[in-house]
């Protein structure tokens, strides 16, 4: 349907003259309407414009499918697509399912400077320390991957492709958010130092700008266990480069006034204001690619970790598998993956199943 049509029905003005046969209750509708499309739009525009979010998460499953030895190769470059465009799955559970959200980052500094000695590296130690509840509300990525990677492990085992298929994806998403700065602690937006922004930033902007240069090619996969220690270094590792990301923005914006900071672009016909070039660019040359960098490792680890479960499944043999494809209730539930997101958003009432 033509936009024209929608904002006739849709986009009606909120603030319309009082009239004697005038029915509030039609009035919220419509506000509401309004309001419902106008927040459709909003996410449909950010989630076009976040560049980590769907082009690094994405590139980032692909480019470790290449990685792997030949032997897994066979079936996951059957399946490349799917790992590539079902890598942002779990952004998009983060608005219909309960506990997702927390998976996606963990903000070390709410349990003080010791945050890496005194946190237990197992969930179950974890828990009997500092209880479920307290550990959800300030993430769970660390452990959240180690899980992942047992389950994917199970799944070699029962060499469920499905199963596979599906964790691999998501396991690389887990993997890559735990390789941001800004999603292992508390100010991940900037908006306790007033610098808010600053995630899309770093995750959106500079890849946008300089993505094009990143070289992205690494070796062949590792084995790499315990994989809890592999996670919990990648987590402190994020850490510590947080603080680089903050201050260094900071400083910067001392030399630079706000209409020189600043600058206007047309995106998906809206002009919106976004960080100029020139202010990207010097941030870039102070973080000495740091973004780069840390695509290059969740590259790395992605590949690493997949590789790590075939191996601790006992290698099966994937051509087992090789004529694999995705049956009508397989798909389903990736559709009821996204439609549950948009019934989460607008309050919609679940139709009949036929």
């Amino acid at each position: 349907m033509p936009i024209i049509h929608l904002t006739k029905y849709f986009m009606v003005p909120c603030c319309v003259p009082a009239e004697k046969n005038f029915k509030k209750n039609r009035f919220f509708f419509i506000l509401s309407l309004n309001l419902g499309f106008l927040m459709l739009l909003s996410i449909q525009f950010s989630f076009q414009n976040a560049y980590w979010g769907f082009w690094a998460h994405k590139r980032i499953n692909r480019l470790a499918v290449m990685r792997l030895p030949v032997e897994m190769q066979f079936f996951y470059r059957q399946n490349i697509d799917y790992l590539t465009e079902n890598a942002t799955n779990p952004d998009k559970r983060r608005y219909s399912v309960v506990g997702e959200a927390e998976r996606h980052f963990i903000d070390l500094d709410m349990y003080g400077d010791s945050a890496l000695h005194i946190l237990p590296r197992y969930w179950p130690d974890a828990v009997k320390k500092l209880g479920e509840d307290s550990l959800r509300k300030h993430g769970i990525v660390p452990w959240h991957v180690q899980t992942a990677a047992f389950q994917l492990t199970n799944a070699f085992k029962e060499k469920d492709a499905a199963r596979i298929l599906r964790i691999s994806a998501d396991l690389g998403h887990y993997i890559a958010d735990a390789h941001v700065p800004l999603h292992t602690t508390r100010n991940y937006n900037g908006q306790l130092t007033n610098q808010e922004g600053i995630h899309g930033f770093w995750e959106s902007r500079l890849p946008e700008l300089f993505a094009d240069k990143y070289d992205l090619w690494i070796g062949a996969a590792e084995y790499k266990d315990p994989i809890a220690e592999q996670i919990w270094n990648t987590v402190a590792a994020s850490h510590l480069a947080s603080d680089s990301v903050l201050l260094f923005e900071k400083e910067l914006s001392k030399d630079f006034k706000p209409d020189k900071k600043y600058s206007y672009e047309l995106r998906n016909n809206v002009l919106t204001r976004t960080y100029s070039r020139e202010f990207s660019e010097k941030y870039h040359q102070l973080l000495h690619n740091q973004v780069e960098h840390r695509m290059r490792l969740s590259i790395k680890m992605v590949g690493d970790i997949w590789y790590t479960c075939w191996v601790n499944a006992g290698q099966p043999d994937l051509k087992e598998l090789s004529g694999f494809t995705f049956n009508g209730a397989d798909k389903k539930i990736d559709g009821a993956e996204e439609a549950g997101w948009f019934k989460r958003l607008f309050m919609v009432r679940p139709e009949a199943e036929d």
